[in-house]
């Protein structure tokens, strides 16, 4: 059986927080949430355009603001959320930009797409009641993980490369982070999601005026909308899925569909090891940690 937006149940008291919610994959899903009677809470670095975009969802809509690049902003907004949440859908990021790096010193990529939701998530943990999405790519298995130069400082940066690496690291955070609430016992779930080939903002903003240019004129003629692109993301964010589940799109190699469904993954983001090793990496880059939950203790 197919599954489209109108399985998604009455979300009549139920709180949602999407980071980056204001433009994009994220405001297609709170379009979405909110018709369904959800709670949503816009957590975005730019509170102007979250308020316009609050204005064009209606419903019961807030915003905060946060920025994924600077940890002082996440530990702001974390200890500022004294009630519970439903979902958390760690949507947010940038693709393929020039080199840069965080308030934090990591390289941009990795730091806003990985580091920043790795710290804000588990910050927020012991207030999530059902689950958490992870927003990757099928971009994804162009990436590796050096663990001995995750911010690209001795590697020479490739722009590519790095948005692979931040879309392997999301999706080898899932993994662990759902072992590690297994392991506590515990009921939130974790997922991960794709949109796959979808025209949002975060193309075309490598700084390269001719390759930005294709990109835009690909969206244009290969893209799928965003509406689309945020099915997957709906489907995890509300669908009774086994905890770990990866979904994408079901047509054209997971480039576009109507229908999300269960997906595979690279081997590499399938490392049970490494998704380990990058966790206690990330606790270090980010002093945050795995929170003590009700359970057995996580080895």
């Amino acid at each position: 059986m197919t599954w489209t937006t109108q399985q998604i149940p009455d979300q009549q008291g139920r709180t949602f927080i999407i980071t980056g919610a204001n433009s994009g994959i994220g405001l297609e899903a709170a379009r979405v949430l909110t018709a369904r009677g959800a709670k949503l809470v816009l957590a975005v670095r730019n509170t102007g355009k979250g308020e316009r975009a609050a204005e064009q969802i209606g419903g019961d809509t807030q915003v905060a603001e946060l920025d994924l690049a600077d940890l002082g902003s996440v530990r702001e907004f974390a200890a500022g959320w004294t009630g519970g949440v439903d979902v958390l859908i760690d949507n947010a990021g940038v693709m393929a930009v020039p080199f840069g790096r965080t308030a934090d010193g990591f390289e941009m990529q990795f730091g806003t797409n990985h580091l920043g939701h790795f710290a804000l998530t588990n910050l927020l943990l012991p207030k999530i009641r059902d689950r958490i999405v992870v927003l990757s790519s099928g971009a994804h298995r162009m990436g590796h993980v050096d663990l001995d130069d995750v911010n690209w400082q001795h590697r020479k940066y490739s722009p590519w490369r790095a948005y692979g690496q931040s879309k392997l690291a999301n999706l080898l955070f899932a993994l662990e982070l759902q072992r590690r609430l297994s392991a506590a016992g515990s009921g939130v779930r974790a997922f991960a999601a794709h949109p796959g080939y979808a025209a949002t903002n975060l193309q075309g903003r490598s700084g390269h005026k001719i390759a930005d240019a294709l990109v835009k004129a690909g969206n244009s003629v290969l893209a799928q909308s965003a509406e689309n692109g945020s099915l997957p993301t709906l489907r995890a964010a509300t669908d009774d899925l086994p905890g770990g589940s990866y979904l994408g799109p079901d047509r054209r190699g997971e480039q576009r569909g109507k229908h999300p469904t269960l997906v595979g993954r690279s081997g590499e983001a399938s490392d049970v090891e490494l998704a380990k090793r990058l966790w206690l990496a990330s606790e270090e880059l980010t002093a945050t940690q795995f929170p003590e939950l009700a359970g057995p203790a996580v080895p």
